[in-house]
């Protein structure tokens, strides 16, 4: 690793752990609300929280990506073994 060290390294891999496992659950609340949407049950209370569930996902993912772009620039492998 470059510029960072091996303790912030991983506590960046633990921030990073963080914002998928929220991404993973901002996407399951997103495709709830698309159903009801994509079902006839659109309403501007449902509509509304669409975007806000999206505009916070997309935050998200650019949070993630900056996240993994840091990650990588210091020579971390982000492949993850099963």
């Amino acid at each position: 690793m470059s510029d960072i060290s091996e303790s912030e390294a991983k506590a960046l891999l633990v921030e990073l752990e963080e914002l998928e496992r929220d991404e993973r659950r901002l996407s399951a609340s997103r495709r709830k609300l698309h159903e009801r949407i994509d079902n006839g049950f659109p309403n501007e209370f449902t509509l509304r929280q669409e975007r806000q569930v999206s505009d916070e996902r997309r935050a998200l993912h650019r949070q993630i990506d900056a996240l993994r772009a840091r990650l990588l620039s210091s020579g971390l492998d982000l492949r993850r073994t099963a």
